[in-house]
């Protein structure tokens, strides 16, 4: 767990947040911190917001709820590959919230216990 703590892995796991972001969205977050507590990792991230995103939201509402909760299932599981490929994380569960009025997200990734 000291070794996620330090800088550098915490700048790396900011960097495939980012990957991400931009492969499925087209572009990176605003802001970005990251902050360790025993097993978790939590990432808060503003996200810009995205011109497809309004014109949905103006014709069909409905869909643009669906269209973000399929992108943020997606978007763990796009993670959680690169976290435990590339960082070796035995990641247990990636939990995220996404509020579509204020861009923020919140991704807690919970590590399994040893």
């Amino acid at each position: 767990m000291e070794l996620l703590d330090s800088n550098e892995s915490k700048k790396k796991m900011c960097q495939y947040y980012n990957e991400i972001s931009k492969e499925l969205f087209g572009f990176g977050t605003t802001l970005l911190r990251v902050t360790i507590d025993q097993n978790i990792v939590t990432f808060y991230a503003k996200h810009r917001r995205s011109p497809r995103s309004d014109a949905l939201e103006g014709e069909a509402p409905g869909l643009k709820l669906e269209v973000d909760f399929r992108m943020s299932v997606l978007y763990k599981k796009k993670f959680r590959e690169k976290l435990e490929q590339h960082m070796g994380m035995p990641i247990e569960a990636i939990l995220r919230d996404y509020d579509a009025s204020t861009q923020w997200a919140i991704t807690n990734v919970i590590l399994e216990q040893a």
